[in-house]
């Protein structure tokens, strides 16, 4: 006797993706994103066939529980990150060509939301605000449903929502085109080849902040280089340390970006806020646990 096809499996399946890319933003880590999901999965399966059966929408009930986990993981996250060593920068994502592995779904859709500046400023927010705010305002849930997976009210959980809104207001910088960021971005590469202090101070806000994260695994500083003039001079002393270093530009969330390789292999990421023509923030990411998306073949 044939068994019967799952009614469900086809519509779980599709939301996959959605889901990665909804707990990557909340979480700001592809690995525990994964790691959400296939808790998602692991739940759904964990239940009989007439437990399935009697859910209404099987895609609005994954998103409610995968939203869930990630609140948990998002309040247990703030003590995890008071024991990380140095600063803790959101994983860098390649750009979706170069993506490794064959599983579309596994990949994140590129988008303003997960450029590193947006990212950044999700992590001053709240865990409900985080939550309330992408499912919202990203996502375009209703407050509705955002209420059942932050156990708030629909009123709460659209107040959380606006506050979230406001650091988004406050800290968020005029647009620069792409094509534009690009070139700084270019100029940037160029000038640190060279070991000129002078074209990237020129380059770099006079107020500029460089972080960088390596999580104890590799050598980074544990404060962020506040300064265009200390932190050029900081890239000049790196370079002399590192002379075989490879610069490549590359997009990273979505944004020119730049890689540092080691013998062919990724060492460093770097993301950049680019303001008024000039780099007002960049990020540089150097924890391998952070660079596997760029160094799985």
């Amino acid at each position: 006797m044939t068994t019967p096809p799952d009614p469900g499996l086809d519509a779980i399946m599709s939301e996959r993706r959605q889901l990665i890319n909804l707990a990557y933003r909340l979480l700001g880590s592809l690995a525990d994103a994964e790691d959400v999901v296939q808790e998602t999965y692991t739940r759904w399966y964990a239940m009989s066939r007439e437990q399935q059966e009697a859910i209404d929408v099987p895609a609005a009930w994954l998103t409610r529980v995968a939203g869930r986990i990630c609140l948990d993981q998002l309040g247990s996250a703030r003590a995890r990150r008071e024991r990380y060593v140095g600063e803790w920068i959101p994983e860098p994502l390649p750009d979706r060509a170069e993506w490794p592995g064959d599983d579309p779904a596994d990949r994140v859709t590129l988008d303003e939301s997960v450029n590193m500046a947006f990212l950044v400023v999700l992590e001053s927010m709240t865990p409900a605000e985080r939550v309330a705010f992408i499912l919202h305002d990203v996502f375009r849930y209703p407050f509705a449903e955002v209420a059942e997976v932050v156990g708030r009210t629909p009123a709460a959980c659209r107040q959380l929502a606006s506050s979230a809104r406001g650091r988004i207001r406050a800290a968020r910088a005029p647009v620069t085109p792409v094509a534009r960021q690009a070139g700084i971005v270019r100029g940037f590469k160029q000038a640190w080849e060279a070991k000129d202090i002078k074209a990237l101070v020129a380059l770099l806000d006079p107020d500029a902040t460089g972080v960088a994260d390596g999580g104890g695994l590799v050598s980074a500083l544990l404060e962020p280089v506040e300064g265009g003039e200390r932190i050029a001079r900081y890239l000049v002393d790196l370079a002399e340390l590192a002379p075989g270093l490879t610069i490549l530009e590359r997009t990273v969330n979505g944004q020119p970006g730049l890689v540092a390789q080691q013998d062919g292999v990724t060492v460093v990421v770097m993301a950049f806020e680019v303001v008024n023509d000039r780099i007002r923030h960049f990020w540089a990411v150097r924890n391998p646990d952070k660079l596997r998306p760029w160094t799985a073949g």
